[in-house]
């Protein structure tokens, strides 16, 4: 079986949000002041597994486990290898901020966990307290390099770079990634949830400017390699790093889309930048079948937006937080 949209695009990767909570505070992700929803409200580790599984037996081969901070949620350990351990899975990956990767690193690798992305903003530990409110920079760099010895098939920052904020550091987290072997993705900002520390439209900084600056110093060299996702990627000449961009201001990528998300209450969210969503939460907790479970999740494809339409220089049109959606 395989979920077509009535765009003919088949969706085969699914990123599911386990936890809205985070032990950072990111500028571009949440407000200082967050509100958590309560425990019932958030799919249980059962039901994200019974979630998984139905994907799966409807043709996906890939899901990220996203937050919030995936790792912070208890248990979450018991998840991933059970994930893992899916027949027919071919990948199970992970975005983290990488705070708990100094004790969870190895474990998450015995699991089954084949790639792993860590977000990092900053190499200044001032500014990457600023950027994060809460974060230290000395503990995400310890598990970038607890990462690195658990050897895992890839490791990959993602930068957000905002101007006026970190845009000077686009060259000093190339070389850091060239430095340790690794590859790297600048990401532009995604307009989502109401924030107060910087007007997204005068802080955008597109793909283009960022590899402009990159190729001032490196050459960047077109590369064919696919992980699943809407990343562009081209090798950095003289090194194993690959130097990615996701642009969904200025490169729209909503022509090949293949993914769906599933929010923290369990919604399966068919865009990430549209409200167009169908509540699974609510039917398994009434008890219905697999079958019904899997019927639901199809007849969603009819849904599934042709594409997104970011604007920054305007009031977000999403005002659900980066945290609640799925990554």
């Amino acid at each position: 079986m395989a979920l077509i949209d009535q765009f003919g695009r088949h969706v085969d990767y699914v990123r599911i949000s386990v936890t809205d909570r985070c032990d950072f505070r990111c500028v571009y992700c949440m407000a200082e002041e967050m509100t958590f929803l309560p425990k019932k409200s958030v799919l249980s580790l059962e039901e994200i597994e019974r979630i998984s599984k139905a994907f799966v037996d409807l043709g996906v081969t890939k899901i990220r486990l996203t937050g919030g901070e995936p790792l912070i949620r208890q248990n979450v350990l018991s998840l991933f290898q059970k994930l893992g351990a899916l027949p027919g899975l071919k990948e199970l990956v992970t975005t983290t901020n990488g705070s708990q990767l100094t004790t969870m690193a190895q474990d998450l690798r015995d699991a089954g966990l084949k790639r792993l992305n860590i977000s990092l903003d900053s190499l200044n530990s001032d500014r990457f307290t600023q950027l994060t409110r809460f974060g230290k920079l000395e503990q995400v760099l310890s598990g970038i390099d607890a990462a690195k010895n658990a050897s895992f098939d890839q490791i990959k920052l993602n930068s957000v770079i905002i101007k006026g904020r970190n845009d000077d550091e686009i060259l000093d987290l190339v070389a850091f990634a060239k430095q340790k072997a690794i590859d790297i993705c600048f990401i532009e900002e995604m307009p989502l949830g109401v924030i107060t520390e910087h007007n997204r439209g005068e802080s955008l900084c597109s793909s283009d400017e960022v590899r402009a600056i990159i190729e001032g110093q490196y050459q960047l060299i077109p590369d064919t390699y696919k992980t699943g996702g809407p990343t562009k990627y081209y090798k950095l000449a003289g090194s194993e790093s690959r130097v990615g961009f996701i642009s969904p201001h200025s490169h729209n990528f909503c022509g090949d889309c293949n993914r769906v998300r599933v929010t923290v209450e369990g919604r399966l969210l068919l865009c990430l930048g549209n409200e167009h969503s169908v509540d699974l939460k609510t039917p398994m907790r009434d008890g219905c079948s697999d079958q019904e479970l899997q019927q639901i999740i199809i007849d969603a494809m009819k849904i599934k937006p042709k594409s997104h339409e970011f604007d920054v220089h305007d009031e977000p049109q999403i005002l659900r937080f980066m945290n609640t959606t799925g990554g």
